[in-house]
């Protein structure tokens, strides 16, 4: 689960409907695209556009640190 894509979502009120919607893509596709993270290069795009975020941060997986060893 991409924990910031999730929370960029509920910032701007968009329902996974909605998303669907923004992309060209059934729901439930959506919802599986957020689980399996087979988002389509355009999709990701039209995401970071839409949240005015940078792949990094809106892909950021759960879990997922920074840190080195």
């Amino acid at each position: 689960m991409f924990r910031n894509l999730e929370a960029e979502q509920k910032r701007c009120g968009y329902t996974n409907s909605k998303m669907a919607e923004i992309l060209g893509i059934s729901r439930v596709t959506y919802e599986s695209k957020k689980k399996n993270g087979m988002f389509t290069r355009p999709q990701i795009v039209k995401l970071m556009d839409l949240f005015h975020c940078d792949f990094d941060y809106l892909f950021e997986q759960s879990g997922q640190t920074e840190h080195s060893a």
